[in-house]
């Protein structure tokens, strides 16, 4: 089958497409046959060798964890899922090797739901690692209802799902960006804030009581004010940034792959609470030029490749 490799650690110019064998599976996994992958900025920091010792990779390697296509093989003991349905994935496996960028990958079915029904598979595999990202994170955080929630990275992958979320559960939030995507930010459900000099001083005037919760999507200097922010009793939960948790007492996020909490996201796609942005579409055979423009940054939403 076709797939996306690397044989050595690099910029996105060592990735070829290669001939790979096909995925085997074992009785609680699934071969599904590909339809569009979503890229992260995980997989190309694995790709440079940053995460060795965090995940191991073996080389060569197919990049890629987000997945939406149809199950062509259900394993022995897959209840869950037939041949035909349509699934979508955050299909993280305990080593990088057999990803996702390939015509077909091995899927375990604790990191899989069926793809919602009202979007495109594009749509679908663009939702997975970022959409679980923000989930997560903001039940960790507590955002409910009432809740005051500073959103660092609002415009970005995961940043569009949390605004979303946070809006739909209720919360107050108030999303950081750049100026240029302030209407996009508040057409998601949040006022906006533009980051860079200043920050402190505008958030504060936004809400002078503080805010409950801190969610950073973005990392950087993003907490370096937070306990000029944070409200009595407030939390801090962060993706990018380990202070959140070692200097603030609140939660560093490493993703887990989660089949219901997945679903969920399925539901409120489906029911139109949350919208999938996609920042740009490419074939299996531009996968890298696609890497390329997510690692020049600044993407609003997703870029997905299409197999």
């Amino acid at each position: 089958m076709r797939a996306i490799t690397y044989d050595q650690f690099g910029s996105a110019d060592v990735l070829e497409m290669s001939e790979a064998p096909e995925p085997h599976i074992g009785p609680d996994a699934m071969v599904v046959e590909v339809h569009a992958v979503g890229l992260n900025p995980v997989d190309y920091k694995i790709r440079e060798g940053y995460l060795e010792g965090l995940i191991d990779t073996h080389l060569p390697a197919i990049p890629g964890w987000d997945v939406s296509g149809v199950v062509v093989q259900p394993g022995l003991d897959t209840p869950e899922f037939a041949v035909g349905d349509e699934v979508f994935a955050y299909a993280r496996a305990d080593v990088v090797s057999g990803g996702t960028l390939a015509e077909r990958v091995a899927v375990p079915v604790r990191t899989a739901a069926h793809k919602p029904k009202s979007i495109s598979h594009a749509q679908a595999a663009a939702v997975p690692l970022a959409g679980l990202t923000a989930l997560q994170t903001l039940r960790r955080a507590g955002v409910t209802r009432g809740t005051t929630v500073l959103i660092h990275g609002a415009s970005g992958g995961v940043g569009t799902f949390g605004v979303q979320i946070a809006h739909h559960l209720g919360a107050d939030v108030v999303g950081t960006a750049s100026h240029g995507n302030h209407d996009y930010v508040c057409n998601l459900g949040a006022s906006h804030l533009q980051y860079g000099d200043g920050l402190l001083e505008r958030a504060i005037e936004a809400r002078p009581h503080g805010y409950d919760a801190i969610v950073d999507f973005a990392g950087g200097e993003s907490l370096d004010d937070t306990l000029s922010l944070l409200a009595p009793d407030g939390v801090v939960a962060s993706i990018a940034d380990p202070r959140a948790a070692t200097e603030f007492g609140g939660h560093y996020i490493w993703v887990r792959p989660d089949a219901a909490d997945l679903a969920e996201l399925g539901r409120l796609i489906d029911e139109g609470h949350v919208r999938v942005e996609l920042a740009g579409r490419y074939p299996l055979a531009e996968a890298g030029e696609a890497y390329r423009e997510l690692e020049r940054g600044h993407v609003r939403g997703k870029i997905v490749v299409t197999v």
